[in-house]
């Protein structure tokens, strides 16, 4: 018989995240939400007003900060609630009355960066001068006013805010399709029996050492994604097109330019990191040659890329175990690091397990009250990585809202990824330390080789293919779902090299990957890998002043531009010298696996 998921309501309240910290019922979040439409009305008496003195801007910004706050508890509630179980249609409503709302607010406040943006800097000066406290927001307002060329009439971005209730809804269908309405079939369980297929399960049975539960999961899950290959492309071409309509509008020369402007993250950033990672490509096809050669197999496919190289190095780790190696593996970032990792760990942050309409994959959400950490935990080492991974995020969250005002306590997307995995490359720096067993370590190994593959280069392949996919549309062209296969099956045989049989399912992966929603999310991922390989080597070699450069770099929020913040912490993103540094930790693993190959 097919083992079926918990229903919510069947989890242990332990296993499961505290969302009574933010509010300990619906009727406490009703009321909050309440309060945050009134600023609604209390916006009013700002308009046409910001450049009348410095009292009233201050008042502005201030108020500002304060709905912040507020709304970042009522988000927080709504997302993590729903996202615990989006088949609930309680939490379904109040996601989307919040979402409905957030296009209120940006309606209301529509009419702020246009007047912002034009009020004479000389005026500002005279402000700053008469009003001291109004110097907190010097840096906020030089953003906007970097903006001016990309700021309409108040009118027009009224207009706009407005139509962002309309423009999410390509996305916001592809979520409730994808987390809820999608069935997947039941398959070989690996174990003699069956299993309901799954996003949390999928994973553990793609990594199988038995083929056959690999091929059938595979070829289960691209089955049902075929179904709905028409669907999905309309759903991502709207999003697209959404992009390059807002980009357009507001005078961008590329919808990537719009997405990357506002964290101050040139273009040439971006393109580096396809350019240097295509120049190494040959590590990449290495890489598949010993993993052909390790698994024995003539045809390595698709479905043999995520199973382990070394056969019986895989271990089962419990939670409980999962978070003490964590702990120990963070000891160089000091006991005040992992001071708030334990508060983390001991008090609910986290909610652990899969279950029926639980939100797939793993992320951190950075409220203030503290963060919350989304996990299916599977309980093989690729969790303990993800948890590490997931606590990065969140101690950067901390030490962000607690070291910044408000104005300053969301750091940028660019370096969303640093902090994890930093913590990830010192999780694997501690396991290969602490192990004396040469299977053990071709099994780390593996692994390490494996973050390689999955984060600086199928990252970066997601990357070029949605920088292919806004530039097509940019042009006018139709992003079908036979040429969105077509493309992105040519991408995989390009990345993948001769030893990889490239199989058709794979042609439908685009259309299961939420992060092509993200707007110019995933190279962040490979960028973050590789500023991270940099900082974990530094802080193991230099120890404390390094530890105290990195903190710094955690607490800065949003207080200096991305590529400033990571210089502070000793790497320069703007070079291809961080990605370069990685690519050759690679080839190191790689020459250690393929002499092992030899054996």
């Amino acid at each position: 018989m097919a083992k079926e998921l918990k229903k919510r309501s069947e989890v242990a309240p332990e296993d499961t995240w505290a969302t009574e910290d933010l509010y300990a019922n619906d009727e406490l979040w009703h009321a909050d939400f309440q309060k945050a439409k009134e600023y609604l009305e209390a916006v009013e008496k700002y308009r046409g007003h910001l450049g009348d003195s410095p009292e009233l801007l201050y008042d502005y910004l201030k108020s500002g900060d304060e709905l912040d706050v507020l709304m970042d508890s009522l988000a927080n509630y709504a997302g993590r609630k729903h996202d615990e179980d989006t088949t609930n249609p309680v939490y379904q409503a109040m996601h989307a009355q919040l979402m409905s709302f957030y296009s209120e607010l940006s309606a209301a406040y529509s009419f702020a960066k246009p007047e912002l943006v034009s009020v004479p800097e000389e005026t500002y000066r005279k402000f700053f001068e008469e009003k001291p406290e109004l110097k907190l927001y010097e840096r906020e307002i030089q953003k906007t006013l970097r903006s001016r060329a990309h700021t309409l009439s108040a009118e027009e971005e009224k207009l706009l805010a407005a139509a962002g209730d309309m423009a999410r809804v390509p996305s916001e269908v592809f979520s409730v399709m994808n987390n809820a309405d999608l069935k997947f079939p039941v398959v070989p369980d690996g174990e003699g029996g069956e299993i309901r297929l799954t996003h949390g399960n999928y994973i553990r049975l793609i990594e199988s050492g038995d083929r056959s539960v690999r091929k059938a999961a595979f070829e289960g899950l691209y089955s049902v994604y075929d179904q709905f290959k028409n669907t999905s492309a309309a759903l991502l071409y709207g999003h697209v097109r959404e992009q390059v309509f807002y980009a357009r509008q507001h005078k961008y020369g590329s919808a990537m330019e719009a997405a990357l402007y506002d964290n101050e993250i040139p273009v040439e950033v971006y393109k580096n990191l396809i350019s240097t990672v295509n120049e190494n490509m040959g590590l990449m096809y290495r890489y598949m040659a010993v993993r052909k050669k390790l698994l024995g197999v003539d045809e390595l496919h698709m479905y043999d890329v995520h199973t382990p190289m070394v056969s019986g190095t895989d271990r089962k780790v419990s939670f409980e175990e999962a978070k003490k190696i964590v702990y120990e593996a963070l000891a160089p970032l000091g006991e005040e690091y992992r001071s708030h990792l334990k508060e983390g760990f001991e008090n609910r942050w986290i909610d652990v397990y899969e279950n029926e309409g639980k939100c797939s994959g793993a992320y951190s959400a950075g409220a203030r009250k503290h963060p919350y950490v989304l996990m299916n935990y599977a309980g093989n080492l690729d969790s303990v990585f993800t948890l590490a991974h997931e606590m990065g995020h969140a101690l950067h969250s901390w030490y962000s809202n607690h070291e910044q005002p408000v104005v300053y306590s969301n750091y940028r997307i660019f370096v969303a990824e640093v902090a994890s995995t930093c913590n990830e490359a010192l999780l694997m720096q501690y396991l290969l330390k602490n192990t004396k067993d040469e299977k053990e370590r071709a099994g780390l190994l593996n692994h390490a080789m494996d973050d390689f593959r999955s984060t600086l280069y199928r990252q970066t392949m997601f990357a070029e293919f949605e920088m292919m996919i806004h530039e097509m549309a940019e042009r006018g062209e139709a992003l079908t779902a036979e040429i969105l296969n077509r493309k992105y099956y040519e991408m995989n045989k390009r990345y993948f090299g001769p030893d990889t049989t490239v199989d058709p399912q794979i042609a439908l992966e685009w259309s299961r990957i939420p992060h092509f929603y993200y707007n110019f999310y995933v190279y962040q991922y490979a960028t973050g890998y590789s500023a991270a390989m940099a900082l974990s080597a530094r802080i193991l070699a230099e120890g404390e002043s390094a530890v105290k450069d990195y903190i710094r770099f955690l607490s800065g929020g949003s207080s200096a531009d991305a590529l400033s913040l990571l210089k502070m912490a000793g790497v320069d993103m703007s070079t291809p010298e961080p990605i370069e540094k990685a690519l050759r930790v690679f080839a190191g693993y790689l020459d250690e696996m393929e002499k092992l190959a030899e054996k």
